[in-house]
């Protein structure tokens, strides 16, 4: 009797340490996941804060209005002047997948950009106009 006493115990061991093991893997899952979470979180961060960058890098550049479109490759990402019809201009920046933009006129011959700030969302109706080239 008292060897069976001592398989009990052993059953109970063993129990615990498959559920504990469960458990950790479980929390495990747990942790890809919120390190996925994290990982898309700071890229998406990055390219924020890179397409801002080239747009107010693309804002202190001298552009002309000459060409329908132009563009530039600065330090922070990639920069584009668009004319528009009826002396409107669109200055789009874009770092990745992520677009800003910064609408303007053309006066005097010289492209002025709007001090309201960016946008990020396209302002046209034409998204293909959005786009850089």
């Amino acid at each position: 009797m008292k060897r069976q006493q001592g398989m009990s115990s052993l059953a109970l061991v063993l129990l615990l340490l498959v559920m504990g093991s469960l458990i950790l893997t479980g929390l495990n899952q747990r942790l890809d996941v919120f390190t996925q979470i994290v990982s898309n979180e700071r890229v998406a961060i990055v390219q924020q804060a890179d397409a801002q960058s080239a747009l107010e890098w693309g804002r202190s550049q001298l552009w002309s209005a000459a060409p329908d479109v132009q563009c530039r490759n600065g330090p922070p990402g990639r920069v584009c002047l668009r004319v528009l019809s009826g002396d409107r201009v669109l200055l789009i920046a874009g770092s990745g997948e992520l677009l800003l933009w910064r609408g303007g006129t053309i006066q005097d011959n010289r492209v002025v950009l709007s001090p309201h700030g960016w946008s990020d969302f396209c302002p046209l109706k034409e998204t293909a106009l959005c786009q850089l080239p």
